[in-house]
């Protein structure tokens, strides 16, 4: 199991008050912050399991959800439907970006 996996569901963990929240203003960017989350943890638990380019797709994919959640989460900070998210917050989401970026892009000497 990746390190990150439990920081992941950790992180989804923290969400449904965020979403009830956004949801009271925005329906559309709720329901969207929720698939896509969700699709994080799903997609890195997908690339756990396959080998070769099929699990270097799937943490790709993750860190595009990813990347959709947070910018979910942006808007619904810049549009005041939610106060901006603590420190540690922000910190697990830079932690689990990184990593997804280390996984989904292989390096080359």
């Amino acid at each position: 199991m990746l390190r990150i996996y439990p920081v992941i569901l950790d992180w989804l963990e923290t969400l449904p008050p965020i979403i009830a929240s956004i949801r009271q203003s925005n329906a559309s960017l709720a329901n969207q912050l929720q698939r896509s989350s969700m699709a994080v943890a799903l997609n890195v638990s997908e690339g756990m399991a396959i080998n070769g380019g099929r699990r270097l797709n799937a943490y790709r994919i993750a860190l595009g959800e990813m990347r959709e959640s947070l910018t979910a989460i942006d808007i619904a900070t810049r549009l005041r439907y939610i106060k901006a998210l603590s420190n540690d917050a922000n910190d697990r989401q830079q932690k689990i970006i990184a990593t997804l970026v280390n996984l989904a892009v292989p390096w080359k000497p």
